[in-house]
C-alpha cells in the first residue's frame, strides 16, 4: 500500500506581513524540488490576507485557478468584467487559459480573510479564459461529500479544463466517508481542520494524504468535526 503523507510544518511558509502564506508545493520564491505538484495540481496555498490588504491587479496563463473561502470575505475583479465577494463555503474559479488579469483583496476593515488558492494545469494551452462561482446546492451545506469542480459540470459542479473531481469534504464526529479510486488515477487529501484517520495513517489541520493505489479508501473523523478538500485526478 503506497501512500504519502505532506505534514503541515514541511510546507513551506512565506510571510510578506499582510500575506502569510503556507504553501504545499513549489511557488514563488519557495522551491522545493521534491514537492512541485501532484498530477495536474501544481498549487495548493493557504493564504491569511490581513484586513484591507490582498493580491493587487496580476496576470495568468494556462491554469486552472479556484479558491475556496474559510473566513472573511475575497473580493474578486478580473480582465473579463467580472467583480465578485464571496464568503466562507463558496467557490470561485478561473480558466486563465490564453491570458487573464485579476485581483483578490479582503475588503473588509476589521476582519481576516482565511481562503485555499488552488492551480490544476489544464488539459491544453491558450484556451479561452472563463470565470464561475460555486456554492454548496440547497440541503447540502453541510453534506459529508459535494462535488465542487469537475470536467463536465456534473451534478451542478464548477467547470474547468482537465479531468479532475473536487470534493468538498464536511465529516461529523466519527463519520467515516468511503472513496472508490480508478485505476490510472491519483487522489490527494488537503485537510483543514479537524482529525482524519485513513487507513494506519493520522492526519491533523493543515496535513495532506494522497495515493495512486486504486481501490475503495476510507476516511474516518475522529471526535470532532473536519473539513478537507479531496481531489481525484486522471
Amino acid at each position: 500500500m503506497t501512500t504519502t503523507i505532506r505534514r503541515s510544518a514541511a510546507r513551506g511558509f512565506m510571510d510578506y506581513g499582510a500575506v502569510q502564506s503556507q504553501l504545499s508545493f513549489s511557488f514563488g520564491d519557495y522551491y522545493d524540488a521534491k514537492h512541485m505538484g501532484f498530477r495536474s495540481l501544481r498549487v495548493i496555498n493557504q493564504d491569511v490576507v490581513a484586513p484591507g490588504a490582498g493580491f493587487p491587479t496580476h496576470g495568468h496563463k494556462d491554469a486552472e485557478i479556484f479558491s475556496y473561502v474559510l473566513e472573511g470575505t475575497i473580493a474578486h475583479r478580473d480582465s473579463l468584467g467580472n467583480e465578485a465577494k464571496l464568503k466562507p463555503g463558496q467557490i470561485q474559479v478561473m480558466s486563465a487559459g490564453s491570458g487573464v488579469k485579476h485581483s483578490e483583496f479582503n475588503p473588509s476593515n476589521t476582519e481576516v480573510l482565511r481562503f485555499i488558492q488552488v492551480w490544476i494545469m489544464p488539459k491544453a494551452s491558450g484556451l479561452a479564459p472563463r470565470y464561475s462561482e460555486w456554492q454548496p446546492p440547497a440541503g447540502s451545506q453541510n453534506a459529508a461529500k459535494v462535488l465542487i469542480i469537475s470536467e463536465d459540470g456534473r451534478e451542478h459542479s464548477a467547470k474547468v479544463y482537465q479531468d479532475i473531481l473536487v470534493y468538498r469534504v464536511k465529516l461529523k464526529p466519527n463519520e467515516k466517508l468511503e472513496h472508490d479510486l480508478k485505476s490510472g488515477r491519483g487522489l490527494w487529501l488537503q485537510l483543514i481542520s479537524g482529525e482524519v484517520q485513513v487507513a494506519r495513517d493520522s492526519l491533523l489541520p493543515g496535513d495532506a494524504w494522497s495515493t495512486e493505489q486504486s481501490g475503495n479508501w476510507q476516511f474516518v473523523a475522529s471526535n470532532q468535526s473536519a473539513e478537507a478538500l479531496l481531489f481525484d485526478l486522471a
